[in-house]
């Protein structure tokens, strides 16, 4: 089958928000008297869905504040900063994206970030054009790792999983490509280097050994 489109993750493979989203998360944890050390809060969290994260905070700390409000003031905060802050692309990540834009194949965002979230980012860098297809965690009713994400991302471009491939960066990216039955390729930022990517086709450095791959295929 010929190979159609690139189903790109954004957080920590595109740009680099690993931080910032950690940065806002002890912002709001702290006046409950909660803070996390970097490493180990973007280890424990990374790629995980922001309601997740905010149940097992609450949880764990017995917060007086429920997870439900916990993950809209997360995505509120996240929204506001990144459209004054830009976070960094990741290496090559623009370079890659112009290449892929050039061959002629789609391209797709798969986000497990909120529309307000990834928006401000992809219009902040003018990029947001550049895809055929934006899928945010507000437009499925079960975000990653479940395979609606993706299998959104195939129906809206009109294409088959196994004319896809997509590039994700965490242990939940890569079991949400796969459940929705397409090839994925891991990129790990220095976060996420540890995560079980077992069912991934491939594991790159870097966004350029990717489209390196890529080639091959056009």
């Amino acid at each position: 089958m010929t190979l159609k489109a690139v189903l790109f993750d954004m957080d920590g493979t595109l740009v680099d928000s690993e931080s910032v989203h950690f940065n806002i998360w002890n912002d709001l944890l702290a006046p409950f008297g909660v803070q996390y050390d970097e490493a180990t809060f973007c280890k424990r969290f990374s790629g995980r869905p922001t309601f997740e994260a905010a149940k097992e905070v609450v949880e764990s700390y017995g917060l007086s504040i429920n997870p439900e409000q916990l993950t809209d003031d997360k995505y509120a905060a996240f929204g506001r900063f990144v459209s004054t802050h830009l976070p960094a692309y990741m290496p090559c990540a623009k370079e890659v994206l112009e290449q892929v834009k050039a061959s002629g194949l789609k391209m797709a965002l798969v986000t497990g970030s909120a529309k307000n979230e990834a928006y401000p980012i992809l219009k902040g860098y003018g990029i947001f054009d550049w895809f055929d297809c934006v899928v945010t965690k507000d437009d499925v009713n079960n975000p990653k790792p479940a395979g609606d994400p993706y299998q959104l991302a195939l129906d809206t471009l009109n294409i088959t999983a196994n004319e896809a491939v997509a590039v994700e960066d965490t242990y939940t990216g890569v079991t949400a490509a796969s459940n929705a039955g397409v090839a994925v390729f891991a990129v790990p930022n220095h976060f996420t280097l540890e995560h079980d990517f077992s069912k991934a086709a491939g594991v790159f450095a870097d966004l350029n050994e990717f489209f390196k791959w890529l080639e091959t295929k056009l």
